[in-house]
């Protein structure tokens, strides 16, 4: 193929399928999240990653404060993220409210089955796994985003997780069961 598009076949610009940008997104953004990963690592060990994390964190955490629907809380809107970030990548999630807050499972986590695809490809991984990233950086985005009194926590088991988002001080009436910070709009 020559730098001339008058030189490509029409055949070849014509329009991707939805499935087909899916798949091209989640590409791109694989080989981009592991170039950076790569060159963190590499240029500034540990320490680098871990300043990346967090400035990842504030970033994002920027963004979602930006972002958040009017009525919803801000531990609603990160479950709601990290939901729709799991189903990208066709995760199997459910998403549950309890007493204390909200239980996000992932029983198979399609980023997981990604990288591991990715690596059979070929691919040279920068991580063995993904999940202590994704554990360090998403619980670092709910601590500078979430009501103070919540905690965000993980818990990994096998290819899969289970998110916490609990709070310190439950409701107490029955009626107030599912996220105790519904419709709360305060930071």
């Amino acid at each position: 193929m020559t730098g001339d598009p008058s030189a490509l076949d029409p055949d070849e610009t014509s329009a991707l399928d939805p499935a087909e940008k899916v798949d091209l997104w989640r590409q791109r953004f694989f080989e981009a999240q592991a170039a950076a990963e790569e060159f963190i690592l590499g240029e500034h060990g540990e320490q680098g990653l871990a300043a990346w994390i967090q400035a990842n964190a504030r970033i994002t955490a920027e963004l979602l404060r930006a972002q958040r629907p009017a009525g919803v809380s801000a531990t609603d809107h990160f479950m709601t993220r990290l939901q729709r970030q799991l189903l990208l990548y066709d995760s199997a999630v459910t998403m549950r409210p309890q007493p204390s807050g909200t239980v996000l499972r992932n029983a198979d986590c399609g980023i997981l089955r990604y990288r591991k695809r990715a690596e059979r490809d070929g691919v040279v991984l920068t991580f063995s796994s993904p999940c202590p990233y994704c554990q360090h950086l998403n619980t670092a985005i709910a601590a500078r985003y979430v009501e103070p009194e919540v905690t965000v926590s993980c818990d990994q088991a096998g290819d899969g997780c289970t998110w916490r988002a609990e709070s310190a001080h439950p409701p107490a009436d029955e009626d107030a069961a599912g996220s105790p910070h519904r419709g709360r709009t305060g930071d």
